[in-house]
């Protein structure tokens, strides 16, 4: 008998720029990574995505940082106006994004909030999508903090091995 088994593959790093990212208010204004192609590249049954966003110096309190998914049906439109680039990206219609994650955050400087895993075939009700991007939104009221290092975001693709 042949039993299929989860196979977590090694982490990919994502392209996403969240160092000094301003603060919006009205939490639409904020960064967008560049796509994974799952139909060409990963060709997986799903991926768990993570990371770490750090606040900047002196934030506001009782605000929020937010972790979007958007997906591309046909591998070149994505939902929300979204392009499938490492780019700052202003929403117009944020509900057609999947919201993964609100991380709620305080008042001390340079907090690293760790966040994830979450199922991105479940965000998507069930199914990975063509391709796929995660947008990064924020109202803390100051940019996120400088340093590159601080931020990143990953994702383990998860295959299914037969035993």
């Amino acid at each position: 008998m042949t039993t299929a088994s989860p196979a977590y593959q090694s982490n990919v790093t994502h392209t996403i720029t969240l160092a000094s990212l301003a603060s919006d208010t009205n939490l639409l204004a904020g960064r967008e990574g560049t796509a994974i192609d799952n139909a060409g590249t990963d060709d997986a049954i799903d991926a768990m995505v993570g990371g770490k966003v750090t606040t900047g110096t002196s934030p506001t309190a009782a605000r929020q940082i937010e972790i979007w998914l958007s997906g591309s049906y046909d591998g070149t439109s994505y939902a929300g106006a979204a392009t499938g680039s490492d780019a700052n990206l202003t929403l117009v219609e944020k509900t057609l994004l999947k919201l993964l994650t609100i991380i709620p955050t305080g008042s001390t400087s340079n907090v690293t909030h760790t966040w994830g895993p979450f199922s991105v075939a479940q965000a998507f009700g069930g199914t990975m999508p063509r391709k796929w991007s995660v947008f990064v939104v924020h109202n803390t009221g100051v940019n996120l903090n400088s340093t590159g290092g601080n931020h990143e975001v990953k994702h383990a693709p998860v295959k299914y091995e037969s035993a």
